[in-house]
């Protein structure tokens, strides 16, 4: 009963049948980046396109998931068979999939291999993005339109290599003596901010509320204007929350400590440890949400940002952007805290295990590291 599927614009969960979706028309296909990537993803892609043509309307890209695994393609032929197709091979990066190039057409459709397809991540607002399994990207990029794979014939065999290739060679091995090692940095590198220890209570102003399912694409935008800021936090921090409200850098500056409150499903998306550095450099303690996506609140405590749930859900509308608030902290290691708004006491809880507890009143890993580091 297992049947293709595809996930429809503009949510990884909006699943629906690859034959309900045939027919739709495509400007752009494309496969790779971290996701369906591998040598035997991109083999059975070159066994799809081999002997055949891409369409004419349709721009093909292949993103190999490592340099690895496009020595290996280019070695037995299957690059020639992808490129003799009509695609275009780009670097082993992220690239389409964060908005690096390749935006679809204004309005288009393109299909995507990749593992989300958030409105505008792909660089083009209104493009609808489908996330398509490689055999239904190949099918689709020689129909010119949704193709279910299945109507090719039976699926490709590609039979594993007797070894993969491993290659180190551009590694760099740890330095025997780092101290003696001298770290370059140009004008836009800046050293990585660290947190602050926790205190016992916290006080501060809700700097921003938002509603369910904000994606880590709303707290830390990709696109090309963001992402040549990633090794330089200060500069990038002014894009925290761009598309929810430009005004929260500012905001959080001016406040120099805060606090945010979500809905369910707070952080889902790429698990981008800049949706926590950055606003950990902005001054957020703690976000306060329904529920968490898993990866980005374990990327919270890593940042030195508790990551909190209200005890009760209706407690959310309770708390309003811009009010004033405290946090008391005493009863953390039993699992719970609560926030004072005003005279009201709301029950607020968390399931973190000890560790990161420590990690988040040290102030991060890196502080937590470097202080285990430190005792004799």
């Amino acid at each position: 009963t297992l049947v293709p599927l595809a996930a429809a614009p503009h949510s990884p969960d909006a699943v629906r049948t690859v034959e309900s979706l045939a027919g739709t028309p495509v400007q752009q296909v494309c496969i790779g980046s971290c996701t369906n990537s591998s040598f035997r993803d991109l083999m059975t892609v070159a066994a799809v396109l081999r002997g055949r043509r891409v369409h004419p309307g349709v721009s093909l890209t292949i993103s190999p998931g490592s340099r690895q695994v496009l020595g290996m393609i280019a070695a037995n032929g299957a690059l020639a068979d992808l490129v003799g197709a009509g695609a275009r091979i780009l670097e082993s990066t992220c690239g389409p999939c964060i908005g690096m190039g390749q935006a679809p057409p204004t309005g288009g459709t393109s299909l995507r291999t990749f593992n989300r397809n958030f409105k505008g991540r792909s660089g083009t607002k209104d493009a609808n993005v489908y996330l398509v399994s490689p055999e239904t990207a190949a099918a689709s990029a020689v129909a010119g339109f949704i193709a279910d794979p299945r109507d090719l014939g039976a699926a490709p065999a590609v039979k594993p290599p007797r070894a993969f290739l491993v290659d180190d060679g551009m590694i760099l091995p740890p330095a025997a003596d780092p101290a003696t090692v001298e770290i370059v940095r140009g004008p836009n590198i800046q050293p990585l901010p660290e947190g602050k220890p926790l205190p016992e209570n916290l006080e501060g102003e809700v700097l921003l509320k938002v509603g369910d399912d904000i994606t880590t694409d709303h707290i830390m935008p990709a696109g090309a204007k963001v992402l040549p800021l990633r090794s330089n936090i200060p500069a990038i921090a002014e894009f925290v929350f761009a598309a929810v409200d430009p005004e929260f850098p500012a905001r959080a500056k001016r406040a120099g400590t805060g606090f945010v409150v979500g809905g369910r499903n707070y952080g889902q998306g790429s698990s981008r440890e800049h949706a926590a550095l950055a606003p950990m450099y902005l001054g957020v303690r703690a976000v306060i949400a329904k529920s968490f996506a898993r990866i980005h609140a374990a990327n919270l405590v890593n940042f030195g940002i508790l990551p909190l749930t209200f005890a009760r859900e209706e407690d959310y509308d309770r708390v309003a952007q811009g009010k004033r608030v405290r946090l008391d902290l005493a009863d953390l290691d039993l699992g719970s805290a609560s926030l004072q708004v005003g005279a009201e006491s709301i029950p607020l809880k968390h399931s973190l295990a000890p560790r990161d507890l420590e990690i988040v009143r040290a102030g991060g890993a890196l502080a937590f590291v470097k202080a285990r580091k430190a005792q004799p």
